[in-house]
């Protein structure tokens, strides 16, 4: 199922703030999580797809986080996300499907704020960094044992391996169903149709799991 969505940025200052928020096309409200490692572009990816001023709650770098979390790839990065990312991105024609989303830290040690961030969720894209795989490993632990339908979205890095997709779906043992993408967090229109292709696999197993 294809979605079209607003690909032009509105301008956050523009809208009101309270209920009235959401006009009246609005029919379908859905929770989405995006999670991952550690600088996989969480942060990056909400960012750049919020139609309203996207929310965060970082912290910087400590010495003792940088002996648990690697920034060998990320030697720029100076804060984390500790609770949660948050933005709002409308799809369709009439704007009839508001998408929230909410990052999470995938890191175990953050499990608790993953279950009460998730809870809800109606799909999780789950970041991809292929220099590091592994720093996501944990968050698609999470994920799997959510129950929950996610895709994989593979971000677009400097440097990354030149991986055809089968390569890169047997490397993550990734059942078939399971949606295989590839995004640049950093490009509103990819990270766009990265959510468009989570939207598209939770709404059919959905219908697979209701029936007719």
């Amino acid at each position: 199922m294809a979605f079209a969505s607003s690909r032009s940025r509105p301008d956050p200052a523009a809208a009101p703030d309270g209920p009235a928020y959401l006009p009246s096309s609005v029919r379908n409200m859905v929770k989405l999580v995006v999670a991952g490692g550690l600088g996989v572009g969480k942060t990056t990816l909400i960012r750049s797809v919020s139609e309203t001023r996207s929310l965060h709650t970082e912290e910087v770098m400590t010495a003792p986080s940088s002996r648990v979390d690697s920034l060998a790839f990320t030697p720029r990065k100076t804060h984390t996300t500790v609770t949660m990312d948050f933005g709002r991105l409308t799809l369709g024609e009439s704007g009839e499907t508001v998408l929230y989303l909410f990052g999470t830290p995938g890191q175990a040690r953050f499990r608790q704020a993953w279950l009460d961030t998730a809870y809800g969720a109606r799909g999780a894209l789950v970041l991809m960094d292929l220099r590091r795989p592994e720093v996501s490993y944990e968050a698609m632990d999470l994920v799997e044992e959510s129950g929950m339908p996610y895709a994989v979205a593979v971000n677009d890095f400097p440097g990354s391996p030149v991986l055809d997709a089968a390569t890169v779906r047997a490397d993550l043992d990734l059942h078939p169903e399971t949606p295989l993408l590839f995004c640049n967090a950093l490009e509103r229109e990819s990270s766009i149709d990265a959510l468009i292709g989570l939207v598209s696999h939770s709404l059919d197993v959905y219908r697979r799991n209701t029936g007719p």
